[in-house]
This record gives structure tokens, sequence and C-alpha cells, in this order.
């Protein structure tokens, strides 16, 4: 049993070293289920767009439901496969695109839709432990592990529509799944990555982007749990800071070694971090700046060295959306617009392409849920 227990814990830790990153390829219980990446044309002029999105927001809505969901939720890509990899394929479905549904039918204050979600993700991910990060429809097999950062992005929605539609229920369930998660995913003050619901195990390490610091305040402990998680998380979010120069964040904190590490900086990673300190009034006067000027140049790539040198000049969908997002909740109406501008660049406006009005390669026909539904998200900023 010992060598099982270990030989499965190595497995999700090895998945979870991508975690944020947004490469479909190396996706475990993480916090994206891949971005389609396109090569960076030339910096153009950012086009001058309309206040409301709501036009290309309804198009996109439009897409996700008709070409990229089934029974059990949105597909990690529209492409179909076995479903038998280590990482999620296919029309397997993730948690994080349940979270991100919820999260953006809440902003947008649409009642039915968000109850469906929610019935929808109890039904497919709700463990004892935790919600499954992953169900494949075709393995029959949910996942027996959760992503901390989309528990609580499950748990944040949760709250959001409790407030927004006026039902306590909704704050109830919040208040016992939020009660679940720091049962098994924070130790001694500290929240981990990951749960496993058979093995009753954490992983030793917290990847930077999952630490949700607005969700974790509203967690239903005492004053004083709450005041050392607090504490602890804040400290090693704020800590992973790199430079001025740089203002971007470290990839992972080990509990064991006491050591932040980062073998290249994953920009989806790092604007997540961002966007949760920003989400409470934390971020960094350095990292709103260079966005802007990343987001205006066109020039905000996927990948980084630590001292902030690109190492490619690939962009994606997601990344442009999380720097709306920032520049919303930092209330930055500029960014958010310029932003939303880029990442329009790359919605699919060919009528007759079943890609229509979504995100995705029109030559390959893949379609990533967090592209997607990380848009949508981002436009529902601005009804």
């Amino acid at each position: 049993m010992t060598s099982k227990r270990s030989a499965a814990t190595l497995l999700v830790l090895s998945l979870l070293l991508a975690s944020c990153s947004g490469k479909e390829a190396a996706t475990g219980p993480a916090a994206t289920a891949g971005e389609t990446l396109t090569a960076s044309p030339s910096p153009s002029a950012v086009t001058s767009r309309s206040m409301d999105h709501r036009k290309e927001r309804q198009e996109l809505s439009t897409f996700i439901a008709k070409q990229l969901t089934g029974p059990y939720g949105v597909y990690t890509n529209l492409l179909e496969t076995d479903q038998s990899g280590e990482a999620a394929t296919g029309h397997e479905v993730l948690s994080e695109s349940a979270s991100l549904l919820m999260s953006a039918a809440a902003l947008a204050g649409d009642k039915q839709q968000f109850a469906g979600q929610w019935a929808l993700a109890q039904q497919t991910f709700d463990m004892e432990g935790g919600f499954s990060y992953r169900y494949s429809p075709r393995q029959q097999k949910r996942y027996p592990v959760n992503a901390a950062v989309d528990d609580l992005r499950l748990i944040g929605a949760l709250y959001e529509a409790g407030a927004v539609f006026d039902e306590p229920a909704y704050t109830e369930q919040a208040d016992k799944y939020g009660q679940r998660f720091y049962d098994n995913n924070v130790k001694e003050g500290y929240m981990y990555d990951f749960y496993d619901n058979v093995y009753k195990t954490t992983n030793n390490f917290v990847t930077l982007c999952y630490i949700d610091l607005g969700i974790l305040r509203k967690l239903s402990i005492s004053s004083e749990l709450r005041g050392i998680l607090m504490h602890n998380m804040d400290g090693i979010l704020e800590e992973g800071y790199l430079s001025d120069a740089f203002p971007f964040y470290e990839t992972r904190f080990d509990y064991h070694t006491g050591a932040y590490s980062s073998d290249n900086i994953n920009t989806v990673e790092s604007l997540l971090s961002i966007l949760h300190l920003t989400e409470t009034g934390q971020q960094k006067p350095a990292s709103i700046r260079y966005i802007k000027e990343q987001v205006a140049a066109g020039t905000l790539y996927g990948q980084y060295s630590r001292d902030g040198k690109p190492l490619n000049d690939i962009r994606s969908t997601a990344i442009y959306a999380l720097a709306a997002m920032i520049g919303a909740e930092a209330g930055d109406d500029s960014l958010y617009q310029a932003a939303i501008a880029r990442m329009n660049e790359f919605q699919i406006r060919d009528a007759d392409s079943p890609l229509s009005g979504g995100f995705g390669n029109t030559d390959t026909g893949q379609a990533y849920s967090f592209d997607n539904l990380m848009a949508l998200l981002a436009y529902s900023y601005s009804l």
C-alpha cells in the first residue's frame, strides 16, 4: 500500500509541476486546461472598441453552449481523444471549467445559468474530500484528487451568488464546502495544492497562483484560524515577488525546503497571482505598469526567464483575458479596454467556421476550455 500511495502521489505531483501554466499537454490538477497559442504578429495599435462587450460575449457564449459543451460540462478541447492520457484532453471535463462558468454567471447576474451549472458541477465533481479536478466520460472515471484553486473558485462563486441573487442557500453551501476545504487542503495554517481523496494526503508545496486571498478570507472558520491562514499565505504570495524590474511572481513554494522555485516564469501563472493580489488591493504598482506597457505594445508573451527576458513570442487569449480582469479589479478602465481589444484579435469571425464566436485554431480545429471561459469571464466584467 505504501508503494502504491507513493506512486500515486508522485504522479499527481508531476502533473502539478505545470499548474497554472496553461499548457494543455502538462495539465494535471492545475489552474488551466490549455491555451490556443498564437505566434505574435507585429504589434499594432489597439483599435477602439465599444465599452460594452455584450455582442462579443453573446457570440462566445453561443459557441461554448453549442459547440464546446456536452452532458457533463465544457469540453477540455473541442477535438475528442481517447481520454487515456495523464493530462486532461478531448471531451473530458474539469472542475476548473465549472468554476469559471459559475463565476461568469454570477458576475453577469444570470441566476438560471448559475443554478444549472452548479447542479451539474455537484453531480460531476463532488467527492467526500473535495471536488474532483477532472472527469472522463469515456473512461467513466472521476479522478480522486482536487485542485485547491478550483475548489476555492467554486466556493467563491457560491458566496457571490448568495449575495447577487439574495439566496442564503448558496451562502450556506459555500460555508459547508469552505469548511471541508480547510479541513483537507489546509494543514497547520498552510494551504496545499491538492488533497487525494483515496490516500487522504496532500502534496508538500503550494503553487502561488492557487493562493486566492479574497476567497480564503471568506472561509467559514474561526477568526483565529483565519488570521493564521491569511498571515501565512499572504506572506508566501507577497514574498514571491521577483523584482520591480520584472514584476512577476515565483511559481511555487516548497514547505519542506522553505524555498521558492521557478524553472521559467509562465505568464498565466503570474497574472493569476497578480489578479488575486489586485482583488484584495495588494497589487504592486510596478506590476500594473508593466502589464499596461506590454498590452499596449502587443508583447505580453507566454513565458519569460526569471530576469524578464521573453523565451518566445507566443500570445494567447487567456493572457489578455487575465490582463483585462486585472485592469477591472484595479479600477483601470484603459487597461481593461486595451486588453479586451487585444483578446478580441483572436476571436473567430468567420461565420462559416464551426469555431465562429469562439477562440481557437481554425487550421487544427482545436479550441480549449480555459481560453474560451477566461474570455467569457473577462467580458462579464463590462456588463
